[in-house]
């Protein structure tokens, strides 16, 4: 069955967290470069502009064919869980017509990029993910999360609320 995230994948036998390193190893030295030149707080907004963009371009072009904002978040959410799955072990989710919510317990993706002293790239190319996801909604589900993991918390929590049918 096709992943509606395949061609941004391009290789799906590397995995999501591989991928992840793979954009570290040019990303952490161009954003250090930027911080020795423009200082770590400009280097850093110009970062998370670009990133944020980038993320947000990416999701409204995979789901720009799928009928439903909820149809669409499902989709393109699922497609991300089936990915990303392998580096998180997560709490049994709570569910029911308006809601979903589970907290993420361990995170392989936190755990890297808090090694490579760079939590805010990772936040940017991982954890804001869901958000540009639920975004592609047309406001049919909204994301609330009080803390993760990559920030220092001892979980992620996910809050997700659907709007009535």
């Amino acid at each position: 069955m096709a992943n509606v995230l395949d061609s941004y994948m391009v290789d799906s036998k590397v995995s999501f967290l591989d991928k992840a390193k793979i954009q570290a190893q040019v990303l952490v030295p161009v954003i250090r470069a930027l911080r020795d030149e423009l200082g770590k707080e400009k280097a850093d907004a110009l970062v998370k502009r670009a990133l944020s963009g980038w993320s947000r371009q990416l999701f409204a072009d995979i789901g720009k064919d799928i009928e439903g904002g909820r149809r669409r978040w499902a989709k393109m959410q699922g497609a991300l869980n089936e990915i990303s799955k392998a580096g998180v072990d997560s709490t049994e989710p709570i569910r029911d017509a308006g809601k979903l919510e589970f907290d993420v317990t361990r995170c392989s993706y936190a755990e890297f990029f808090r090694a490579l002293n760079e939590p805010e790239l990772g936040a940017l190319l991982m954890c804001s993910t869901d958000f540009d996801i639920a975004a592609q909604s047309d406001g049919e589900v909204t994301l609330e999360r009080q803390h993760t993991i990559m920030q220092g918390a001892t979980s992620c929590t996910f809050r997700y609320r659907f709007a009535p049918r």
